[in-house]
């Protein structure tokens, strides 16, 4: 959401910092706090600040209560040439992608794609963070989540939450910029929702339901048996509910953990997908074809009054580069929630940049 508001600016590296260290003064190895902390701080970077360490303090809540699980690895469920499913136990979804993607490349290089399919992970995080990590490797990367324990979306045409936001990726390599799609299959996002209900402000357009089904901007319905609309909203919300059955299928549906079961809502089931172009074109020939499509549609002419066409990504990445060479625009509230963890465990906030 635009603001005029003036941010205070902080120093990526000490963010990436602080956050590693107060996730491993919550329980987690080194390794596995600076994975959770590389994850949530790119979000920061990007822009996606709903995603980023604003869900920090949940993180280590959850570590204290033994929903986040600190210590074990992931329970293999299956595991052929091209395709692997784990069971994450509950351990930090960034560490347990991050490790997917780790088995994933190599195998992708050998069979052409690869596979790997995740229950009971922790919560991933913004999707788009993990994107790029595969396209620097010259692959394609497919990424999609849902949260089988929680539901905040109507299917459409009706009024009762049934799914999560079930968010769906891709990143695909150019001979520029890559090229990065991360959409929630609803209108909006829970994080986004609640946020907007604590500054006291509205949605910019009706994409919630109140509890009788009538649209509205009020944030504050999804606390009343409200629920989040499907991507497209009233007048093409059927293809939103289309993508998020989609989802339910590649993720609940192929790890077997679905909304029928008793689940915590912050468990993700994860299906991820890597391509490797040598396996069918090339990758030159697939960087040379999608940077043609890149500025064919760079060099579209602007709507009236509109700004130029872009990438999905494109503007996140730029924002990334200069946020960490130049400092990061913190939210207001983000740090304050996070003083209370930074007192108990007594790490020193991160000071702004002058």
């Amino acid at each position: 959401m635009p603001t005029t508001e003036t941010l205070p600016v902080y120093g990526a590296a000490s963010l990436r910092a602080f956050a590693s260290s107060l996730l491993q003064k919550g329980g987690l190895a080194p390794d596995r706090a600076g994975d959770v902390a590389d994850i949530l701080l790119a979000a920061d970077l990007m822009g996606h600040d709903t995603h980023g360490l604003n869900l920090l303090p949940v993180y280590l809540e959850h570590l204290a209560n033994g929903t986040m699980a600190a210590t074990g690895e992931p329970e293999v469920i299956a595991d052929r040439p091209a395709t692997l499913t784990w069971d994450g136990r509950q351990l930090p979804g960034q560490w347990l992608v991050l490790r997917a993607m780790d088995a994933a490349i190599p195998r992708a290089r050998i069979y052409g794609a690869a596979t790997v399919a995740i229950r009971n992970a922790h919560h991933i995080g913004s999707l788009s963070a993990y994107l790029e990590r595969a396209t620097r490797e010259g692959m394609v990367m497919l990424l999609h989540s849902s949260a089988p324990g929680g539901g905040s979306v109507a299917p459409f045409g009706g009024s009762k939450a049934l799914f999560s936001p079930s968010p769906m990726s891709m990143g695909c390599p150019t001979e520029g910029l890559p090229i990065l799609v991360d959409i929630s299959t609803s209108i909006t996002t829970n994080n986004m929702v609640v946020r907007l209900q604590k500054q006291g402000r509205k949605l910019p357009r009706p994409w919630l339901l109140d509890a009788q089904g009538q649209p509205t901007d009020d944030p504050a319905v999804i606390g009343a048996g409200g629920t989040l609309m499907p991507l497209g909203g009233e007048d093409a919300g059927h293809k939103g509910y289309g993508l998020a059955l989609m989802v339910e299928a590649l993720t609940a549906g192929l790890v077997d953990r679905g909304r029928h079961q008793p689940g915590f809502k912050f468990n993700n089931t994860v299906f991820l997908q890597i391509l490797d172009p040598e396996a069918f074109g090339g990758l030159p020939g697939l960087r040379s074809q999608m940077e043609r499509i890149a500025q064919a549609c760079r060099a579209n002419p602007p709507r009236p009054g509109g700004k130029p066409v872009r990438l999905p990504g494109e503007a996140a990445q730029k924002l990334a580069a200069k946020q960490e060479r130049d400092g990061v625009s913190l939210a207001a509230g983000i740090l304050d929630a996070l003083k209370p963890w930074a007192d108990r465990f007594d790490v020193a906030l991160p000071a702004a940049s002058p």
